[in-house]
């Protein structure tokens, strides 16, 4: 039987489950993430420009929104660890790094950064990372609770907005809002 590799040293094998206690120990010039034990790289190259004017003009517009509030906003990288049973380092196997999150609950925060879901996450598509953010990251944000997940793809010029909850109102309806359970709730 073939030996796994020493994660310190090779943490993008595809030998075993990784958590955050084996992310600290890495000594990386390049950024990755962690999703259900698995390692995500970064892109190798910087975020496009455009990537970066859009983080800036979001970042700052919810800054000045909730300066002198209790929602504070962060940008990458900043580590958002999402614990399933416990919040140990070994035991947290999702450590992401939104472009932007927005946490509402200071219990939440730490020197490490956020240990739990985030009330707002906005991750700005970039050539190559659609398939993590719409699909991977987006099941792991709505398992673990994330009230609010914006992805904005630059080159369509949109943003996709989900929610959690059962509930949703129309901003081109004013008032109308619809309950989602009466929708689907019996499919």
């Amino acid at each position: 039987m073939e030996k796994p590799p020493d994660k310190v040293k090779e943490p993008f094998s595809a030998y075993g489950r990784f958590s955050y206690a084996d992310y600290l120990s890495w000594q990386l010039d390049e950024m990755v993430e962690l999703i259900r034990g698995k390692v995500f790289k970064q892109a190798a190259a910087a975020p496009r420009r455009v990537h970066q004017e859009i983080s800036m003009v979001l970042s700052n517009k919810l800054y000045e929104f909730l300066k002198g509030k209790i929602c504070k906003v962060y940008v990458a990288p900043f580590d958002v660890r999402l614990p399933v049973s416990s919040r140990k380092h070994e035991d947290i196997d999702t450590v992401v790094q939104p472009d932007i999150c927005v946490v509402c609950n200071p219990e939440k925060l730490d020197e490490l950064g956020c240990v739990g879901a985030p009330d707002l996450i906005v991750e700005i598509l970039s050539p190559g990372n659609n398939k993590k953010e719409l699909q991977l990251k987006y099941e792991v944000y709505e398992a673990s609770g994330v009230k609010e997940y914006w992805v904005v793809h630059p080159d369509e010029r949109s943003l996709l907005i989900y929610t959690l909850g059962n509930r949703v109102s129309s901003q081109a309806l004013t008032g109308f809002e619809l309950n989602l359970d009466e929708v689907f709730g019996e499919l």
